[in-house]
This record gives structure tokens, sequence and C-alpha cells, in this order.
């Protein structure tokens, strides 16, 4: 396991460290997943840049770490943050990158270790390829364009699967940060959200209780989160 350089990103499941010359990072996982899984998921990245999918190169695969490009610049949340006048902009820009990431047919995946999204039938005319987790957090403001990250989620299923979670996430995660630009954006989360959702969707209901079971089953859900969510489920 290479020595990594300065830790500039940290999530639930990994840490983020940049190399040499400041132009590849290191995505290093720390919950103990095995190589193959992690070699699966640079393999997917490699395979869906291919078909012309913003997603960072990749350069090199070793037990929990992926050497990739950097992909410099702010999050999407950042530019919210930063300039909230932009936010149907950007909520259109996000419902952009769904669509090209659906573009791309379950099937025509590398291996077959894609898992299928929970509840549904493996269908391989309709299923395309889940980010399961695109939202702005994961969309990097680059100077030659936005770059979606993180894809150890990635699954096969209906388009409008990736909708549904990316509503349930944005609109009731909490925002990461303190201080008043944190605040700021929570004041407009949910109009993110619609702003989305009508660029996506459409979105039933249906859609939506499922995105939230789904969402209560994650174990990296906050408290706060699961509160939140627990609100939306029908009593009784």
């Amino acid at each position: 396991m290479r020595a990594p350089g300065t830790l500039v990103g940290s999530g639930r499941n990994a840490d983020v460290y940049l190399l040499g010359g400041g132009k590849r990072v290191l995505r290093r996982y720390r919950d103990g997943r095995d190589a193959e899984r992690v070699g699966a998921e640079a393999l997917l990245m490699t395979h869906v840049r291919s078909l012309g999918v913003p997603v960072p190169e990749v350069f090199d695969v070793s037990g929990p770490d992926i050497e990739m490009e950097r992909a410099d610049g702010p999050t999407m949340l950042d530019a919210l943050g930063n300039r909230p006048w932009t936010l149907r902009a950007q909520a259109a820009e996000l419902a952009r990158l769904h669509g090209l990431v659906h573009r791309v047919p379950a099937d025509g995946l590398p291996g077959d270790w894609l898992r299928q999204f929970p509840g549904t039938t493996r269908n391989p005319q309709a299923d395309v390829l889940l980010h399961y987790d695109l939202h702005p957090q994961n969309v990097i403001l680059t100077a030659d364009g936005p770059v979606i990250i993180d894809w150890e989620g990635a699954a096969r299923g209906p388009a409008v699967a990736d909708i549904a979670m990316t509503w349930v996430i944005v609109g009731y995660s909490d925002v990461p940060g303190s201080g008043p630009k944190a605040a700021f954006i929570r004041s407009f989360q949910q109009t993110f959200t619609r702003s989305f959702v009508r660029a996506a969707g459409p979105l039933d209901e249906q859609w939506r209780a499922r995105a939230v079971g789904h969402r209560l089953a994650d174990p990296n859900l906050l408290p706060t989160e699961a509160a939140r969510l627990r609100k939306l489920v029908p009593a009784g």
C-alpha cells in the first residue's frame, strides 16, 4: 500500500489524498472492502468514461486504493452556496448528467457484478446503469466541465430509480459543514430538489416511497436524516 499525500477529502467510507504534483488523487477505502470490489468499481469508471460519461481517468488499482485523475474545482454543492442564483441551472445540469449515465445499458457493462436495484426485476432490454448517489456533492465543476465522482454504489435498473434516490438524498440529507453558508444552502434545499425532479422526472409517489425505504436501510444514514425520513412514512 503506497503512502498517501495530503488529505483533501473524506467521505463516509473513504478518504482522498493528493498525489505528487497535484494532478492525481488516491481514493482509499477504510471500511475493509475486498480488492475485487474496488477493482470492479475502477473497471466500471474506465468503461463509462470510454462511452462519454464525465468520469475521472483511472491509472491504477491496488487493494483498497484507486489512483485516478484529480477533478479540480468546487463541488456543485459549493457552487450553489456561493452562487444561489444558479440554482435552476445547476438542477438542470444535474438532470442532464443523470441522462448521460442512464444512456449506458446495464448489459453492456464489463463483468456481471452490478447489483439490481432493490425491489426491481432484472430486465436486460430496459435496465440501465445507475449511479445511486448522484447528487451535488458528487459532481465536481472543473474548468473542462462537470465530472461525476464516487461510483462505489453503482447498480442497474430503471432510470427512474436513480432519480428517486437523488430526490431523497438531496431533499432530506444533512447539509455538510456549519456556519452561514451551510444554513443558507439548507434554506433552499427543497427548492433545488423540486427543480431537479421537474427537469429529470416525472417521479410518482410509489417511487418516492421506495426511495425513502431504501434510504432508511442505508447503514451510513445519520440519526437526524433517519428522523427526517421517518416522518414521510405513513403511520401503520
